[in-house]
């Protein structure tokens, strides 16, 4: 791959200076503080960035949002009977109880899920995914996921191999140091 021409402030041609530009100006600018980091961590919110719009879209185009279809995805994943208590799904899907209820009544709206009281635990509340709700997530998930394939197109699969790796032992590691295992939903609306 050819290289970008770069322009005496170290542009790419685009307005925007590449991550090593960035490193080197404050590593001149600054000396000693680090900026190692820039390299890894300005390609990832980059990447979250162009991931979360492109999928933005495919849904957009599919009619269903991020939310609805994190949702349809959790109780699909679920595997038969297809059924999780509102608890087990905010559990699995990462957000708060406010926003689990705000997503199962869209859906349930929509006619993508229905609601029952659970057995046990008082104020328990099965969610059940419905027929339609089904058929909604196979068709997205194809979707969103054959882009994300075409999306990654450029690399080997040894190199999709190693930056999984690679990918899982940042998160790990980045969870254990802030202290917080929740991962919210990069460009996703609640």
């Amino acid at each position: 791959m050819a290289k970008e021409p770069r322009t005496e402030n170290g542009e790419d041609g685009t307005g925007r200076a590449s991550t090593r530009d960035i490193a080197a100006a404050w590593e001149r600018e600054r000396p000693g503080t680090p900026s190692d980091s820039i390299g890894i961590v300005t390609p990832i919110w980059q990447l979250a960035k162009l991931f979360g719009d492109d999928r933005r879209r495919v849904l957009a185009r599919a009619g269903v949002d991020s939310a609805t279809l994190d949702l349809l995805s959790v109780l699909r994943r679920s595997g038969p009977p297809y059924t999780l208590s509102t608890r087990e799904l905010g559990r699995r899907s990462l957000v708060t109880a406010g926003a689990i209820s705000q997503r199962v009544a869209r859906a349930e709206r929509e006619g993508l899920v229905t609601r029952q009281p659970g057995t046990g635990r008082p104020r328990t509340v099965q969610i059940t995914l419905t027929t339609a709700g089904h058929d909604l997530v196979e068709v997205t998930v194809d979707q969103v996921l054959l882009r994300e394939t075409e999306l990654i197109g450029g690399l080997t699969p040894d190199q999709r191999n190693r930056l999984t790796e690679l990918l899982h032992l940042l998160l790990t590691d980045v969870q254990q140091r802030i202290g917080d295992d929740r991962i919210t939903q990069v460009g996703g609306e609640e």
